[in-house]
């Protein structure tokens, strides 16, 4: 299906915003890029603010739009890393967004009021399927107060800040850094998983 203007607009803006920051695109730049005049593409999009936002929610809708195909699957580890796996992928696919995290939330109050109550909704989700983990027998029951939210909170700061660490790092992501970095992540419920749970780990499909 032929993409419309403002599409086309969201589109240019996540590959410049991607490969070059942030800080070095404006409005005139994602014009010249696309061969329109900054008056054209301000019809569409008043500020850079609001394709930002554009592109946030997308990440949000791609986000949900994996997880839910996902979660049609059995209770288990296998589960955990193919949602886990997911949530890399489109974090890779909107990589601008977790480099300048910090930016935009201190930037763009409509996001950090949305991605506040979105992060609450998505513990409950984790909370829930950790709920039924244990009941499948495959992690042990909370020992310590608020474990598996804390579980979450590490992940959820990890998830946010993994990109930038690779940029630190290494410079550039490719597949072979996106596996390391999502061992990493499934590696953090190990330590909570039963016999039965290891069982499983053993023979993910990675």
């Amino acid at each position: 299906m032929k993409k419309n203007t403002r599409e086309k607009i969201v589109d240019t803006a996540l590959d410049l915003f991607n490969n070059k920051g942030l800080s070095q695109i404006t409005l005139r730049t994602i014009a010249k890029e696309m061969g329109i005049s900054q008056g054209n593409l301000n019809y569409h999009y008043k500020k850079r603010d609001d394709i930002i936002e554009a592109l946030y929610y997308r990440l949000v809708a791609d986000m949900d739009e994996s997880v839910a195909k996902i979660e049609q699957a059995e209770i288990g580890v296998q589960l955990v890393y193919d949602i886990s796996a997911a949530i890399m992928e489109n974090s890779y696919k909107y990589r601008f967004f977790l480099l300048d995290f910090a930016q935009i939330m201190r930037n763009n109050k409509k996001i950090n009021a949305h991605y506040k109550k979105l992060s609450k909704m998505r513990e409950e989700q984790l909370l829930g399927l950790m709920n039924m983990m244990i009941q499948a027998g495959l992690i042990r029951p909370e020992i310590l107060p608020n474990e598996y939210s804390y579980l979450y909170k590490r992940n959820e700061v990890f998830g946010n800040f993994w990109i930038g660490s690779v940029e630190i790092e290494k410079s550039r992501i490719v597949k072979k850094t996106m596996l390391e970095y999502l061992e990493i992540t499934i590696q953090s419920i190990y330590p909570y998983l039963t016999d039965k749970g290891v069982a499983q780990y053993e023979s993910l499909k990675r």
